[in-house]
């Protein structure tokens, strides 16, 4: 399935975006009993150099995954100076198990270092075990928690350094 996969940076409102966004939502729903991520995402906060949104195409020119990093600083939600959130990390179920989000992970890594950033952050869920599984496997570590869901049982946060 990775043969003939484009990963390509585009606008987070981008139509493609849109429609993986609203399919993404629809599994959380269903992971989550109901509810989606009420996480608010202005598509600015993607802007380069501050963040990036990435698609992945399959050779048909289908939008088969997404990933997008946006900066944080230090602001009440327990965020730090330095920090590159990941957002969005999906891959539909036709595409999983094909290396594609530890491709999109490992872009999405080195754009934030060449931003400056110094440690990827992200918050997932205990319903996601193949997404904790995933960024265990890539050197994240469970972490203090942040954001938005900070304050529920269900919430999972994890970090890595960004070293250069």
């Amino acid at each position: 399935m990775s043969h003939g996969i484009n990963i390509r940076a585009v606008p987070y409102d981008h139509p493609d975006a849109v429609k993986l966004e609203a399919q993404v939502q629809v599994e959380y729903q269903i992971r989550y009993a109901g509810e989606g991520d009420a996480t608010y995402l202005d598509p600015a906060m993607f802007d380069p150099p501050n963040g990036l949104y990435l698609l992945a195409y399959d050779a048909t020119e289908t939008a088969v995954a997404s990933g997008g990093w946006r900066r944080q600083d230090q602001n009440d939600e327990g965020y730090s100076d330095g920090d590159a959130e990941l957002k969005r990390m999906y891959v539909i179920p036709e595409a999983r198990g094909t290396g594609l989000a530890r491709r999109i992970l490992a872009e999405l890594e080195a754009d934030a270092r060449a931003a400056g950033r110094t440690r990827m952050v992200l918050e997932t869920g205990d319903q996601q075990p193949e997404a904790i599984a995933l960024y265990l496997s890539s050197g994240y570590a469970m972490s203090e928690k942040f954001g938005y869901y900070r304050l529920y049982d269900s919430s999972r946060c994890m970090a890595k350094p960004l070293h250069p």
